[in-house]
């Protein structure tokens, strides 16, 4: 009889790391008090993880001569530094505390939860005892993370094939509601739409106006940005989903959203009943935390840094 598939579990450091929890309590304070915008980097990055190989912080590792890791796929090059300087850091005083124990992509998941709860959201269940990933390849992105160019149809197919529901897809966009987008992003919406019509008509006038002032040199300075949510980009709230029938999406899938008959009720349903939206972002975050995670030592092991294989 083959061994039975070792289990996560919530108190999996409580032995071996006892202040596990306390020190990502403590760094993920500092961080996100120092620089707010962590929350919703530490979102995007942990989502970009587990959609590609699953949970095992595959996302961390840096390239080298040898290998294009995922971080250097053109559609992860914007993933936000503090993001990655956060978990840097856990582990770094991790490594002190009990060497060699706790892995990076359970330090991606907690630091990703406590995040969240600062900014305002939902507490979602976590569980530990992932491995870290032994393979990280940028050629491995496509076809594995949404893109600004897909249709409807091409995303919730993308996203069923992970195991997940129309409704949890609209809850899991309802990150957007803290955070920010590089103008090149959304430009095409502002400048380039069509022949006879460069700005997106579904775009509020005058959100499009501001947008078009704010990212007027966004060719010359590639890092200039603008928020998700334009009312409360700070706050982990539905402000997000109560802009989108105004026309205050930023990207051309926050506004699909409201355009789908598929997804325009969960909309509507989020934008009344903000405890609803949570427990439903709370629910589907804590299932992609669980998404092709690794707890075999065949397939994962525990990294001494978070950006480097160990035989690196």
């Amino acid at each position: 009889m083959p061994s039975a598939k070792p289990a996560l579990r919530a108190d999996y450091y409580k032995t071996t790391c006892p202040d596990f929890e306390k020190i990502v309590r403590e760094y993920v304070h500092q961080k996100q008090t120092q620089s707010p915008s962590t929350a919703a980097g530490a979102l995007r990055v942990f989502m970009h993880d587990c959609f590609v190989d699953g949970c095992d912080g595959s996302v961390l590792i840096s390239s080298n001569a040898f290998n294009a890791a995922e971080r250097d796929s053109d559609i992860n090059l914007s993933l936000p530094g503090d993001a990655f300087d956060v978990v840097i850091k856990i582990k770094n005083a991790l490594e002190d505390a009990c060497p060699g124990v706790v892995s990076c992509a359970d330090i991606l998941t907690a630091s990703t939860r406590n995040l969240v709860v600062m900014a305002g959201g939902p507490r979602f269940n976590v569980s530990f005892g992932r491995k870290d990933g032994l393979v990280s390849q940028a050629a491995r992105i496509p076809g594995n993370l949404p893109t600004n160019n897909m249709t409807m149809d091409e995303i919730l197919k993308m996203f069923a094939s992970k195991g997940f529901s129309i409704q949890e897809y609209v809850a899991l966009m309802g990150a957007h509601t803290i955070g920010f987008a590089h103008c090149k992003e959304f430009s095409d919406r502002l400048f380039k739409f069509a022949p006879n019509q460069p700005t997106d008509p579904e775009l509020n006038p005058k959100y499009a106006e501001a947008l078009k002032a704010a990212c007027k040199n966004h060719e010359q300075n590639i890092t200039m940005t603008a928020f998700n949510d334009v009312m409360s980009p700070g706050k982990f709230d539905n402000s997000y989903f109560r802009g989108l029938p105004r026309g205050l999406g930023l990207l051309r899938v926050d506004n699909m959203l409201v355009k789908d008959p598929r997804t325009k009720p969960l909309v509507d349903q989020y934008a009344s009943n903000e405890v609803k939206f949570f427990a439903d972002f709370a629910a589907a975050m804590e299932k992609l935390s669980l998404l092709e995670v690794k707890t075999d030592p065949k397939d994962g092991n525990v990294r001494r840094r978070c950006d480097a294989f160990n035989d690196a």
